[in-house]
């Protein structure tokens, strides 16, 4: 019964607009329009309703509502139809016109009024046609948006009557072109299709250049070299804001990539460490992102949409402390040995995976995202999602905080003390091997952090890490190692380049053409975009 509850509220919302503009029809004609629906195929249904949208009277909304939603049957006994809803073996029925409750049928005693996909898009352009005067702006331009999109002819008396009344420009800018796509399918004046052309034109995305298209090959003369105009203006456009939605994309996964690899340079950096454990420090943030929420949801579901806030300081310590841990154990007894550290760390790695099968099992976790970062608003003909914007605000204030914690901190001036000359650093007293360790410890705990943002766009699993070393390797090469305006550079370089690739090569021999790229470029600069100055580096 909540169905019936809205459709009446939807009916007198609509009643009381529409009194002062449309005259009440009679009911005993709305209720023989109503049972007519019940004869007669699918093209003398389509005429029914027709001839209902014609009387402009909203009473008649709750009818055709049921009928789109499969819920209009009629009595075989004497054609009257009903609102049914199934109750145990039989059906509660309905009046269309007044909701009242009409008494009950048996299956045997009514029968549906079937409708195929035509009919439901009729209805819904009817439903549009009683809704132009609705009193809410959304609902108005709802309906206008539905009759764009039905394009019928006899819709055009009902928009001009609702343009010539309508106050919010936005809603009567959408009821201008839902007119003007129903002049081009009328038989108006070629002056009236021509300023139709004009109006479409000035929408300029997909679905104008799609009508417009059908009016470049049914149309002659004047009306088809104006449409003729207007494709090539649209898809000029259109052309325009397909580059700029590639470049979203390309610092979209720029931002991705400076996540996964800024941690890695500062390690890879200041110790000339392969690390390849590195990407299970993002999927060990990632995993301590999905315990924070999987306790908030037990525990706490008000917090939710603070869970990334509190589970970015502990994925940093997490991953952190292990990063420590590693250093001290392994990584510090095989220093200058590049080749025994490479393989050290992917043994790291592949314990860190297991670990995380045996305690999380091997399927993937669901980590939620909160409201703040769904869905997705349009900026011209771009689509910005939320969780990809946000994740780009994260990267910048991650690199932000990064280069404010080594330009003007004790523990930046040490480290980037140690990364130009470890020997003559140690000679002025710095403890290189601390240094190290909390090195260790910041990049593992960056990688941290990144997982969180990553757990909202990427798959939980004990492989997450995996599909990042690599990348994250060619993007520090790329910008220079150990330099983080390299790191940020060569990490929204790569990820531009990646998407226009995409398109033309496809994503696997994309990512080959890019590593072909890095391969000839460290050969002409083996220090990357900005090397660093030093006298142990440039030794």
């Amino acid at each position: 019964m909540s169905f019936l509850k809205s459709l009446l509220v939807y009916l007198c919302l609509l009643s009381a607009l529409a009194a002062p503009v449309a005259a009440q029809s009679d009911p005993d004609t709305l209720r023989q329009l109503v049972n007519e629906l019940a004869k007669g195929k699918y093209a003398e249904t389509e005429q029914q309703i027709e001839a209902l949208v014609a009387t402009g009277d909203p009473i008649v909304a709750p009818a055709l509502e049921a009928l789109g939603a499969g819920s209009l049957y009629f009595r075989k006994s004497d054609g009257a139809v009903f609102i049914s809803q199934k109750s145990g073996k039989s059906f509660a029925l309905t009046d269309p016109l007044t909701l009242e409750a009409a008494g009950e049928a048996g299956k045997r005693e009514v029968k549906k009024i079937k409708v195929n996909n035509k009919l439901r898009r009729v209805v819904r352009a009817a439903l549009g046609s009683l809704t132009l005067m609705a009193p809410a702006p959304e609902v108005r331009k709802a309906a206008a948006t539905a009759m764009f999109k039905a394009r019928k002819p006899d819709s055009i008396e009902a928009l001009d009557a609702a343009i010539a009344v309508e106050t919010d420009d936005s809603v009567r800018l959408i009821m201008e072109q839902a007119r003007a796509a129903a002049v081009l399918s009328s038989s108006s004046s070629e002056a009236d299709k021509l300023d139709a052309i004009n109006t479409l034109a000035a929408m300029g995305d997909r679905e104008a250049l799609s009508l417009l298209i059908g009016v470049q090959h049914a149309s002659e003369g004047a009306v088809r070299d104006a449409a003729n105009r207007a494709v090539a203006k649209i898809e000029k456009s259109l052309a325009a804001w397909d580059t700029a939605q590639n470049v979203w994309y390309g610092l979209s996964l720029g931002s991705v990539l400076l996540l996964a690899a800024i941690g890695l340079a500062i390690t890879f950096g200041v110790m000339g460490v392969i690390n390849m454990a590195h990407g299970e420090m993002v999927m060990i943030g990632a995993y301590t992102t999905f315990v924070v929420q999987e306790l908030i949801r037990t525990s706490a579901p008000g917090l939710f949409e603070y869970s990334l806030f509190i589970a970015l300081p502990l994925a940093f310590l997490a991953a952190g402390l292990i990063g420590i841990g590693i250093e001290r154990g392994v990584i510090r007894w095989l220093y200058g040995r590049p080749l025994e550290t490479l393989l050290a760390t992917w043994g790291i790695s592949l314990i860190l995976q297991q670990a995380v099968r045996s305690i999380f099992g091997p399927t993937n976790r669901e980590v939620g995202n909160p409201d703040w970062m769904s869905g997705a608003f349009d900026l011209g003909q771009m689509t910005i999602t939320y969780n990809r914007m946000w994740i780009i605000v994260f990267a910048l204030l991650v690199f932000a905080g990064l280069m404010l914690v080594l330009k003007k901190t004790p523990f930046g001036l040490y480290t980037r003390a140690v990364t130009q000359n470890r020997r003559m650093a140690a000679s002025m007293g710095i403890r290189t091997p601390w240094i190290d360790a909390l090195t260790f410890g910041l990049g593992s705990g960056i990688a941290g952090i990144a997982g969180v943002a990553l757990s909202q766009i990427d798959n939980v699993s004990p492989n997450l890490g995996q599909g990042y070393i690599i990348d994250s390797f060619m993007v520090v090469v790329f910008g220079g190692v150990g330099n983080l305006w390299g790191t940020l550079v060569g990490a929204m370089t790569l990820g531009i380049v990646n998407k226009f690739l995409e398109p033309y090569a496809g994503a696997v021999l994309g990512k080959i053409f890019v590593l072909v790229f890095i391969i000839l470029f460290i050969q002409k600069r083996p220090r990357g975009l900005f090397a660093l100055k030093g006298r142990a580096v440039e030794a």
